[in-house]
């Protein structure tokens, strides 16, 4: 067996990003490495909370976590993009100074999540190999490498393209209206921070990416081809996922929702859930709520209250939020909780049939790991990209028409759910999703794809020292 390593990850802000981390720390340590996560805390609303640092490491007692204390970003009125890549500007010289005092031989590797780009030239300057973890689709990291290269070249920015596509080397053409929420405008400081970030991502010795070959033959194929990157080599793409949540440290907690699931039958539940993030206004959260009372199915739903309201009320008030007499006359047949549900231990269970989803990819590789077909209700983010992949290239969700224009109808709702749950249609998701499943636990079980490839990139690793 090889030596033990000192892998030294780093994660951008928000908590969004360190999860995803955490699910890598503990695949090293599952190999046998030392994992040490260097969090950013700056002073301001932008850090993580300490709080979730906290209960992240009573979860996870191998990973040593460090707080890295740094200025806050000089520009606290700026777009929170821009504000959080200059935090991680002003965090360099704290990084290098806790690189420096780590024991000799200091770490073998430093892992970046793929917005910490700047942290790149520390790693030169302390000639660490550096490596980036990519906690998206492979899809995702082939059409994000190529946008600071396309994207200038277009006659106008994604906002005002509509159905337009946009078409990416290897890739299949996507719509201007499914490209990043957050880059929609090419002139905002947003926008060109994004460039800058894809456009260092190269620079690492590496991409490892939470994903499996099998999944992601098209996007796997145009990154070793070397098409998505100009004037200079693709990094060496390892999928070594699908790492996700096996939702051990939330089984305690909200049981309800769980003993509910427990006495329905089989793959008879539609799960909606949308993320810490994912919030609809009053009047959509009726649409669904009418849409799910007509599909005739049985569902369980995590509702938050509106953006509007989050800060007069944290807890959604559901009586007033939902239409008159829902909650009465689907009682025998749903559950709505107010704003969190164990996710990770819901999509595996046994009653629920299929997943709304807003396609985050975190929530999609659990889907995966639980056989679980899924309607796509992108947000924000790389969302909406996620649903081209899903729906067209993998073949293993439907999409809810109408997200785009910010209100998905009734009549919607009602007829995917059916679709999902009765038709032939939603048999083949089904099937798709059988094979998908077996083909992640192949990937990640002993002689698998995605075990070579971890393999592969410690071989790498060791070369570059």
């Amino acid at each position: 067996m090889p030596a033990a390593k000192t892998f030294v990850l780093y994660p951008s802000l928000g908590v969004g990003h360190l999860n995803p981390m955490v699910e890598l720390a503990k695949h090293m340590l599952r190999h046998g490495h030392n994992v040490l996560i260097a969090v950013v805390d700056p002073p301001d609303t932008d850090a993580v909370s300490a709080v979730a640092v906290a209960r992240l490491a009573a979860a996870n007692p191998s990973i040593v976590f460090r707080l890295l204390p740094v200025p806050s970003s000089p520009d606290p009125a700026a777009h929170p993009v821009k504000r959080s890549h200059d935090t991680l500007r002003l965090a360099n010289p704290v990084l290098r100074d806790f690189l420096r005092s780590l024991p000799a031989p200091g770490p073998h590797a430093l892992l970046l999540d793929m917005f910490c780009v700047d942290a790149l030239d520390v790693a030169a300057e302390l000639r660490v190999p550096a490596y980036f973890f990519f906690a998206s689709a492979a899809s995702a990291l082939a059409v994000l490498l190529n946008l600071p290269y396309t994207y200038p070249e277009l006659p106008s920015s994604f906002k005002d393209m509509g159905e337009a596509l946009v078409r990416t080397p290897g890739m299949p053409p996507i719509r201007a209206v499914d490209m990043p929420l957050m880059m929609q405008d090419r002139e905002t400081d947003q926008t060109k921070v994004r460039l800058h970030q894809f456009r260092r991502i190269p620079e690492g010795r590496g991409v490892l990416v939470n994903t499996f070959d099998w999944l992601e033959p098209t996007a796997l194929r145009a990154l070793a081809d070397g098409v998505c990157v100009r004037g200079r080599p693709t990094p060496r793409v390892y999928c070594i996922g699908p790492l996700v949540d096996d939702g051990g440290g939330e089984k305690r907690h909200h049981q309800e929702c769980l003993a509910w699931l427990d006495a329905q039958p089989r793959h008879s539940v539609v799960f909606l859930c949308f993320g810490s993030n994912g919030a609809f206004s009053a009047a959509q959260l009726k649409e669904i709520a009418r849409g799910l009372e007509s599909s005739g199915h049985r569902f369980l739903w995590a509702v938050r209250s509106p953006p509007e309201e989050q800060g007069e009320f944290p807890e959604p008030d559901l009586e007033r939020l939902l239409p008159a007499g829902f909650l009465e006359r689907t009682r025998d047949r749903g559950m709505v909780v107010g704003s969190w549900v164990p996710q990770a231990e819901v999509v595996r269970h046994g009653a629920v049939g299929a997943f709304v989803t807003h396609c985050g990819w975190n929530s999609t590789l659990e889907a995966i790991m639980s056989g679980l077909p899924m309607m796509c209700w992108p947000l924000y983010a790389e969302q909406a990209m996620n649903k081209v992949f899903m729906v067209e290239e993998m073949k293993i969700a439907v999409a809810l028409e109408g997200y785009e224009g910010g209100m998905v109808k009734a009549e919607e709702v009602e007829a995917k759910v059916k679709l999902v749950m009765e038709t032939d249609e939603g048999r083949k998701l089904r099937d798709t999703l059988v094979v998908a499943k077996k083909m992640a636990l192949d990937a990640i079980g002993q002689g698998g794809s995605s075990q070579a490839a971890f393999a592969d990139f410690l071989t790498d690793m060791e070369n570059s020292t």
